[in-house]
């Protein structure tokens, strides 16, 4: 009788390369998942690094003295200064800006740019051309009204742009008032 038998002996060494592939090409696939997640996790990483140096950063600095002009020579009625960008900052946006003025006998006031110079409104220009914003080189003069700072009296002021750390200083009214006064 002629026996039908198969003979298995090469099938199961098939079968074994076959699991083994399949193994290798599962873990492939799952590496570079895993190694696709991992970069797009660093660069997300790397962009919040980025964003809060530029926040912390200070874009701008003051150049020069802050003046105190006098109308009637008794007391400050108006403040002017220069700014410019720090090197390497960006341009910025001067309609964002807002100044907060203050003295130890005001509240602090909160003033924006606007067209004018009031108590509640700032006007930039660059040279004789009104400003909305700066550029790096750029130098521009903030000017802004104040209720009648009296000679001696301390006057605080933080500049605070859309984007960057904002800028602190105080300044002193000189104990005689003239038509322009350097602050101190």
């Amino acid at each position: 009788m002629n026996s039908f038998k198969t003979n298995d002996k090469g099938f199961t060494g098939l079968e074994a390369a076959i699991v083994l592939i399949a193994f290798v090409v599962v873990a492939a696939v799952f590496s570079y998942v895993v190694l696709g997640a991992g970069f797009f996790t660093t660069q997300k990483a790397q962009e919040t690094v980025y964003k809060g140096v530029e926040q912390s950063t200070a874009n701008i600095q003051m150049i020069g003295n802050v003046y105190g002009l006098s109308s009637n020579n008794v007391n400050i009625t108006q403040l002017t200064f220069v700014i410019g960008l720090a090197p390497g900052a960006s341009a910025l946006d001067l309609t964002k800006m807002k100044i907060v003025f203050s003295t130890p006998a005001t509240t602090p006031v909160i003033v924006s740019q606007g067209t004018s110079a009031t108590t509640t409104t700032f006007n930039t220009s660059i040279g004789s051309l009104a400003a909305t914003s700066i550029n790096p080189g750029d130098q521009v003069e903030i000017a802004f009204n104040v209720t009648g700072v009296e000679a001696n009296t301390k006057i605080t002021m933080e500049l605070r742009p859309a984007v960057g750390a904002a800028l602190p200083f105080s300044k002193t009214a000189p104990a005689t008032i003239t038509a322009t006064n350097v602050l101190y």
